[in-house]
């Protein structure tokens, strides 16, 4: 043996210092990589907010983009995992807020605008530094001298060049649309960052006056008083007579005209088949206004408060107040056709829990169905020069299978996304973020990367929306705007892996921005993966007391015992149940690893040394295992490749537990005492025990990288850029 190893695996005591001699070496940069002429191969991690730390998704994702950067490696290319954190705009500022509230008794207005800031900055840098430690207990080989900040200064330079282009080519514009509007957080949100809460509500059947030919239904009669037209579907025989008139009603103490409408967008099975259009508070009825010229009337302040537009009887009340009196009005009046008990569902922003209200909000959007010229195409079938539209090319490349996601299905999901995106609301009424680069003088605007150069500019006061910024990061973390040797040489990145549930989010506008900033694709495959739930699939939280800390199990059990369990039944795109007893029992096959490696070792002349030329089997138990292992050696790689690795995860398991372990170690025993066959004995056990960790170190790095380290070979390298086994 080189060294001798101790006889039972301590993980606290080695990966600290595993994790030390690779920073050390340098290899998790590409540009001191050992490789020759391998190639390169490139991932961004998916930035974790800067709002706490790193919990079991954070994990799962590190694992999975570990294990793949770590065989890419092995394989000889040039390979970079970038890393860097999200500003994470207004979860970031609303954890700010929420501590400055209960621990000062203050909101940010009482603070200032640069002084919260500064506070934000603090919180996020105190998180950053927990995160970065979290990530290098996972064990991520990720180049640190290239990480970056959602909200650094390269990359706040990347999103104003964006900004002024999209808007020269009159991709970004300004306007009065109906947005979605958190009264709670005074800002407006995405769609994709509003939560659905299902609860018990009534559907009410009514007639806005006696006189009224038609019956509506709806769930929120308050809103009624902002209505300004009827809409049936054009097909529906039982209202063509009444399409196209008009009608001035006194309704619910306000005075309100409306016009029957024919409009594809009412359903004529639900309700009465005709629907009251309320253009200000309804993103559909906002649709169907622009389509049939209907005014619209806000009746619903940022405050969620009914305001003057509707009338005596409910202005300046709560919404749900306003409800109840809207409905007493209506059975007094003995317009209360039907009220049924139904389920609905209440959108409410995600980060502030406030409910969302549709409001008409002058905003900054991305028109996604605007033809623009790409003026350089590296995209397959879009020639530089070609009109499109966003929404175009983005269905494009996945279309055409310039980027491929798994598992396929979730392909659908994206094309129905697409097929239905509306333009992209990217303002946002909140401090923290980048500050949209828009600046007004009288009527006059200017929109630039630097601010205008005399004083009496006023700069926009409003962020964009942190996908704005996320959606750069493939590239821009590559030294974009600039032509950088990063830039031509790592990009399109090879594999962007998340979480489905963030497809929209944020891989869509990465796909987006990259098509329109650099026309061509930000990754060549889509790896999603499931969430992680407890042992009964239930979702982990907190609250229930079902949460697993990833830390305090990596501490437990080992980091290698967390990753191989976190990977060992993870197909992609479905859901992971997990729970503490599959970590215990991942700790024990690490155990069975160091064993099997000490007994190897304790067996083996010290003066021994083999290379990397597989040895010739003398016995029938010798042929068997080098069969099994060139077998699992191929069936792994070939996983790998396909990335299944859960897949892979189980074939070594089974190579190593019962193989080697149960059968040939076994037969060995008796081999090692015959000197005829001895030292071919000990030179197969070696060469399977090598190939064993070559092949299970993206998995689990640091009982394998200190366990090689034993190993008497020549010409031995640090396992993280070994050869993978041919």
């Amino acid at each position: 043996m080189s060294k001798e190893i101790v006889k039972t695996y301590e993980p606290k005591a080695v990966e600290s210092k595993i994790y030390k001699i690779w920073e050390d070496s340098g290899f998790f940069n590409p540009d001191n990589s050992p490789a020759k002429n391998g190639g390169s191969f490139s991932m961004v991690l998916p930035p974790p907010n800067v709002t706490g730390v790193l919990h079991l998704g954070h994990a799962l994702t590190v694992t999975i983009e570990d294990i793949i950067i770590r065989h890419q490696r092995m394989l000889g290319k040039k390979t970079l995992w970038l890393p860097g954190t999200d500003h994470a705009a207004i979860a970031t500022q609303s954890k700010v807020e929420e501590l400055i509230l209960k621990k000062e008794g203050k909101n940010r207005h009482d603070l200032g605008r640069e002084e919260f800031l500064k506070r934000v900055d603090d919180y996020a840098q105190q998180s950053h530094d927990a995160i970065i430690t979290q990530l290098k207990h996972m064990g991520t080989s990720l180049d640190w001298s290239r990480e970056a900040f959602t909200l650094d200064s390269h990359r706040n330079l990347a999103v104003k060049t964006a900004f002024k282009n999209m808007y020269a080519d009159g991709l970004i514009y300004r306007g009065h649309r109906v947005i979605n509007w958190d009264p709670k957080g005074q800002t407006t949100v995405s769609d994709e960052e509003i939560v659905y809460e299902e609860t018990q509500g009534k559907f009410y059947t009514f007639r806005y006056s006696k006189d009224f030919p038609i019956a509506i239904s709806t769930t929120r009669p308050e809103t009624k008083v902002g209505d300004t037209a009827v809409a049936v579907h054009p097909d529906d025989e039982r209202y063509k007579q009444f399409i196209n008139k008009e009608y001035e009603i006194d309704f619910a103490g306000s005075k309100i005209k409306v016009r029957i409408i024919a409009d594809s967008a009412a359903d004529p099975t639900l309700g009465t088949g005709a629907v009251g259009v309320t253009p200000a508070h309804s993103i559909i009825d906002w649709e169907i206004a622009q389509r049939n010229n209907l005014a619209l009337i806000q009746v619903i302040d940022e405050y969620g408060r009914m305001n003057e537009n509707a009338g005596t009887l409910i202005a300046g009340k709560k919404t749900k107040e306003a409800r109840e009196i809207v409905i007493q009005w209506l059975k007094d009046n003995d317009l209360l056709e039907k009220e049924e008990d139904v389920q609905i569902n209440i959108a409410r922003a995600q980060r502030s829990n406030g409910i969302i209200e549709p409001l008409p909000k002058l905003q900054w959007f991305v028109a996604v169905d605007k033809e623009f010229i790409l003026k350089e195409s590296k995209i397959e079938g879009i020639a530089s020069g070609s009109k499109i539209t966003l929404k175009r090319m983005m269905r494009h490349v996945v279309e055409s299978g310039q980027i491929n996601i798994i598992p396929d299905h979730f392909s659908k999901t994206y094309f129905h996304w697409i097929d239905n995106l509306r333009d992209w609301c990217i303002s946002r009424q909140i401090w923290y973020g980048h500050r949209i680069p828009v600046w007004y003088r009288d009527h006059e605007i200017y929109v630039g990367v630097d601010a205008p150069a005399s004083q009496d500019w006023q700069q926009d006061s409003d962020t964009l929306d942190t996908w704005f910024s996320s959606g750069l990061w493939t590239f821009s973390t590559l030294g974009w705007p600039n032509k950088t040797e990063d830039l031509s040489k790592f990009h399109p990145t090879d594999v962007l892996e998340t979480g489905y549930d963030i497809l929209f989010f944020w891989v869509a506008r990465m796909i987006l921005m990259t098509g329109y900033c650099l026309g061509e694709i930000p990754f060549k495959t889509i790896y999603l993966h499931g969430l992680i739930r407890d042992k009964d699939r239930q979702k982990m939280s907190k609250s229930k007391g079902n949460a697993i800390d990833p830390i305090e199990m990596a501490d437990r059990y080992g980091t290698d015992a967390l990753r191989f369990a976190l990977i060992f039944s993870t197909a992609a795109g479905n859901d992971i149940p997990l729970a503490e007893d599959k970590i215990k029992g991942m700790k024990h096959f690490a155990n069975k690893i160091w064993n099997i490696s000490r007994f190897i070792l304790t067996n083996t002349d010290s003066e021994l040394l083999i290379t990397d030329e597989q040895p010739k089997p003398t016995t029938a138990p010798d042929a068997a295992i080098l069969e099994s292992l060139n077998a699992t050696t191929k069936s792994v790689s070939d996983s790998l490749e396909r990335l299944m690795l859960h897949q892979a995860a189980q074939e070594i398991y089974q190579f190593a537990w019962y193989k080697l372990a149960d059968i040939y170690i076994e037969a060995s025993k008796t081999q090692i005492l015959d000197s005829q066959t001895k030292t071919n004995t000990q030179k197969i056990l070696i060469y399977c025990l090598a190939n064993l960790l070559k092949l299970l170190h993206p998995f689990m790095p640091f009982i394998t990288e200190e366990i090689y380290s034993s190993l008497p070979i020549t010409n031995k390298k640090l396992l993280l850029v070994e050869n993978w086994p041919a």
